[in-house]
């Protein structure tokens, strides 16, 4: 990845998921650690949630233990410095999730400064790096004018902005998700075809607004519906300048998009 950026999302998921929920992992856990077994139980307790997913994670976890996004950026510097000893320079973009406010982004951002600044202070080494939001929350869709003040790309996160516009756990939705679009409620799985309706108003907005604090303002989507031709048509049609998805979608994605711009030169060509 020499001479180019690359870009990585800061710790997301709940700290629970990291922890044995069974008996016999909580004692392999205190026997590592070299505590008690009660205090091991003690502290899983603490922290389970009853709702994970819109629980203590994202940049909610960043703020509450500073550390561990402290740790992270060291790591990223400290890689950047290596990896670039030999070639062009990586340019790191330091993305931060679940962002609801601009707040959080300011603090997460003067933190990670600080990090950088002894990185390079301990190496002798300049670099840079840039910082995006994951725009998961309809507020932070909605505050985007404000979130771009501390951010140079948003990243909007249609997995988690679709489960929050509709109020539905996509963990759980397939359960009865069926009987939805075969009622036509739904015209399909928005967990597996984007919303232009709904969510894309988000992001109509988002994209708006956040142009509106910075011009330059890099905007893309990312997670499952990046992959799909409705969400990267809806994109080119917002100007947003890149999409991601996982690998395996990656081929019909880019085959799409080329359709597309083929299909738009030529509409043109025809005017």
């Amino acid at each position: 990845m020499q001479g180019k950026p690359v870009c990585i999302r800061l710790f997301d998921p709940p700290l629970h998921e990291f922890l044995p929920a069974d008996k016999s992992g909580h004692r392999e856990l205190a026997e590592q650690l070299s505590l008690p077994l009660s205090e091991v139980n003690a502290r899983v307790e603490a922290l389970s949630e009853y709702n994970p997913m819109l629980g203590m994670r994202g940049v909610r976890l960043g703020l509450t233990y500073p550390e561990i996004y402290d740790m992270q950026a060291r790591a990223i510097f400290e890689a950047t410095v290596e990896a670039s000893r030999s070639g062009d320079p990586v340019v790191p973009e330091i993305m931060i999730p679940l962002v609801s406010a601009m707040r959080e982004v300011e603090l997460v951002k003067s933190r990670i400064d600080a990090v950088a600044g002894h990185v390079r202070a301990e190496t002798g080494t300049n670099f840079t790096y840039r910082y995006g939001v994951m725009v998961e929350t309809p507020r932070a869709a909605l505050r985007a004018e404000d979130i771009v003040q501390y951010a140079a790309f948003l990243s909007f996160g249609t997995n988690d902005l679709t489960q929050m516009t509709y109020g539905l756990s996509r963990d759980d939705a397939g359960r009865f998700m069926s009987s939805y679009v075969n009622a036509h409620v739904y015209a399909e799985d928005p967990f597996h075809t984007l919303d232009i309706e709904g969510v894309g108003e988000l992001l109509k907005i988002g994209a708006e607004r956040g142009r509106l604090g910075r011009r330059d303002v890099v905007l893309s989507i990312c997670g499952e519906h990046g992959g799909s031709r409705s969400a990267i048509d809806f994109c080119r049609r917002q100007g947003f300048d890149y999409v991601s998805c996982s690998p395996f979608r990656v081929p019909s994605a880019r085959l799409s998009a080329a359709q597309l711009a083929i299909s738009d030169s030529r509409r043109n060509s025809m005017r």
